[in-house]
């Protein structure tokens, strides 16, 4: 396993992260068990992850707590790297239904003092905003407080995570602006590049770290969605309609030369596009069992893609019709 530098800070964290949700919530096609949840996350850290990246709103705290249980004696081993923002009590969590949000410094301090909680810490050594609009990434009150939790060592840095879709694009790249935030999560793949590679030229420019989820276009690059899958109504992926499942399908047709050229799979070209950019810091690949795990940390042995392949990527990206980005309004 390979382990980069998360921005201005010291931490080391591995290029295969472990994002956390899909142990708490059925959102991906499947309900994992506590005990398989728990033998999953034992099997990252044997691999060499030490990154595992949650949200409280994850179960409802359920993805805090696992991991809480399964590595309270081994605090110092890890990185832990949790969100905040959704007021999910009281309410039904159901696919991409979004939450009531709230970032007011109350409700911030109880939101932090409820992780350090569940998860069996003291501090963390990232929090962020879970999917914050451009008025929270524009408010000074809300960067005080978690500057403050630095400055207490409750937390050692932040993050912005970009969301729920694709876009964000303002919102990344002002976050980057703040004085302790060391990373932008952002949904990123070989298939959509966009808003990811300008929010990656600013990363190194600011020394911030990029976080990549859905690096594998929400099934599309690992062969578990095509022309023929019924997505459920309640799975994340449901968002992604037919006219888009064959357009990505047809993308996947012009790239498969270079993987072939490198002896890759698709999901394997992929994934070392990802881990050859610069700005990049760690990437988390939907998992949903100790096999794709497995599969995956292979993944991230071996060489990186060659400048020329990464260029004629870049060619043929170009060569795509653009898409729609979210954003806050006003960012319009």
């Amino acid at each position: 396993m390979n382990y980069n530098k998360l921005g201005k800070t010291d931490i080391k964290v591995s290029e295969l992260g472990f994002g956390a949700w899909a142990i708490a919530v059925d959102w991906w096609g499947k309900k994992i068990e506590e005990d398989e949840a728990k033998r999953m996350l034992k099997k990252a850290y044997d691999l060499g992850i030490n990154l595992f990246e949650t949200g409280d709103m994850y179960g409802k705290g359920k993805s805090e707590r696992l991991i809480g249980e399964v590595f309270k004696d081994m605090r110092d081993e890890i990185v832990i790297s949790t969100k905040y923002g959704y007021d999910f009590e009281g309410v039904e969590q159901i696919g991409h239904t979004e939450l009531p949000q709230k970032f007011d410094e109350d409700f911030t301090r109880k939101a932090l003092r409820n992780s350090l909680e569940r998860l069996q810490t003291d501090h963390l050594d990232m929090y962020g905003l879970h999917n914050p609009k451009l008025t929270h990434i524009r408010d000074d009150s809300i960067f005080n407080v978690l500057d403050s939790f630095v400055a207490d060592e409750s937390i050692k840095t932040y993050q912005v995570a970009l969301g729920p879709a694709i876009g964000w694009t303002q919102e990344g790249l002002e976050a980057m602006d703040r004085l302790n935030l060391s990373a932008v999560q952002t949904v990123y793949n070989i298939l959509e590049q966009t808003p990811g590679n300008e929010l990656m030229r600013k990363a190194e420019e600011k020394n911030v770290g990029i976080l990549v989820r859905v690096p594998e276009a929400s099934g599309i690059l690992t062969g578990k969605v095509n022309a023929d899958t019924k997505i459920d109504e309640k799975d994340h992926r449901s968002v992604r309609k037919g006219e888009w499942i064959k357009a990505s399908l047809e993308k996947v047709e012009q790239i498969r030369s270079i993987a072939e050229g490198n002896e890759l799979t698709i999901t394997e070209l992929a994934m070392k596009f990802i881990m050859t950019k610069k700005g990049f810091a760690s990437v988390f690949p939907t998992m949903v069992s100790e096999e794709e795990i497995i599969n995956y940390a292979e993944m991230t042995k071996g060489g990186y893609i060659s400048n020329s392949d990464m260029k004629e990527i870049e060619e043929l990206y170009n060569t795509w019709p653009s898409y729609e980005l979210k954003a806050t309004p006003q960012a319009n």
